[in-house]
């Protein structure tokens, strides 16, 4: 069977959730299923590593986009899915670099739907309405819909009703090597908190600082370590005005060895978003034996369970109260330990991916 993956994700972004998700889904893919791979060259992208994969990358060589060089683009990449002669297309994003309609292809086309922020945000992240538009005829003209989470599917059937007969759910994994953690690490010394993860509105990060400054106030060796990218000249601010600067360190988009380790000696990874498709970071800290705090939110209690404690993410002083009474309880702490390897488990690749084979399988 040959499968085409269309890699539009690729040109938005290096690395990220959805480029880990089609890596492990290529990667562990049967020898009998061929996979292609179409992508726009982008630096320092990590492509899933198969040795039978085809890779047809188009190369802009640095070049400023204008009419010639998108026709050409969009020539190429016609003739490579018209060449390659899929049996099955799994875009990577709601859009394909051929710029076709997906109802343009005779053979079926299957998309994974991560969530429903921007319908849930668009005035943070799609103002004008035209992602939310590419994603309505993306999801109309698919066969077959997956969904991470039963919340996303909830929240896919509140918008689109016509689809539910189409729609499988299939949850994630993570994949963070525990192996990797440091036994002579670099972590602050004092106890700390982490965060993981964007940090858009909707992340609720601003709470987080607001319920961490009341923890720091009353405890003054905690600290909360920030992996993402570099704060913005509001957080900055923010942090600033909560007399902080001197008890939040950020750090940058660090390899997964220097991740495990400041999960495993971190209080606990506090995720305090308003609303998630699914949420790896949970996992990745229960992975690493860490203790999870999270918000009571869309899919959020479904990736946690009862391994941790959720609290409403509008109450910066419910997550206070948690933090200062971890920061206090180790035994509490172990026992959240404890419960989150075992729910870690339930979650793994192998399972995504037969699920997601049987999801192909159907369509032929």
């Amino acid at each position: 069977m040959k499968i085409l993956y269309d890699g539009t994700i690729y040109k938005f972004q290096a690395a990220g959730g959805v480029n880990r998700y089609f890596e492990n889904i290529i990667n562990r893919l049967p020898e009998s299923f061929q996979p292609i791979l179409t992508t726009s060259h982008l630096n320092n992208v990590n492509y899933p590593r198969r040795r039978d994969l085809k890779i047809h990358c188009y190369y802009k060589f640095g070049l400023r986009p204008n009419r010639v060089l998108s026709f050409l683009e969009q020539y190429y990449f016609r003739s490579k899915t018209f060449l390659s002669q899929p049996d099955l297309i799994h875009p990577t994003y709601y859009s394909l670099l051929t710029q076709k309609a997906f109802s343009a292809y005779q053979c079926p086309i299957i998309i994974t739907v991560y969530d429903m922020i921007h319908e849930r945000f668009p005035e943070q992240l799609d103002p004008d309405g035209q992602q939310i538009e590419q994603k309505r005829k993306a999801i109309l003209d698919a066969r077959v819909l997956l969904c991470i989470s039963e919340n996303t599917k909830q929240d896919l059937l509140e918008c689109y009703p016509e689809v539910e007969e189409k729609v499988k759910v299939i949850y994630l994994a993570a994949d963070i090597d525990v192996s990797a953690i440091d036994s002579n690490p670099s972590v602050p010394e004092s106890p700390y908190f982490i965060y993981v993860g964007g940090r858009w509105g909707y992340k609720n990060f601003d709470g987080l600082l607001r319920a961490f400054g009341k923890v720091a106030s009353v405890r003054s060796d905690v600290m909360l370590c920030v992996v993402g990218s570099p704060f913005n000249e509001a957080e900055e601010q923010l942090i600033a005005d909560l007399k902080l600067c001197n008890r939040v360190q950020q750090y940058g988009h660090i390899d997964d060895r220097a991740l495990a380790t400041l999960y495993r000696h971190s209080v606990a990874l506090v995720y305090p978003s308003l609303y998630e498709g699914f949420g790896i970071p949970p996992l990745e800290a229960m992975s690493c034996g860490t203790a999870v705090v999270a918000s009571n939110c869309s899919s959020i209690p479904e990736v946690v369970g009862e391994a941790g404690i959720l609290f409403n993410p509008n109450a910066t002083g419910d997550l206070a109260d948690i933090l200062l009474f971890l920061l206090d309880n180790p035994i509490e702490r172990d026992r959240l330990i404890a419960k989150g390897y075992k729910r870690a488990k339930l979650f793994n690749w192998d399972k995504t991916v037969a699920q997601t084979l049987d999801a192909y399988r159907s369509l032929l």
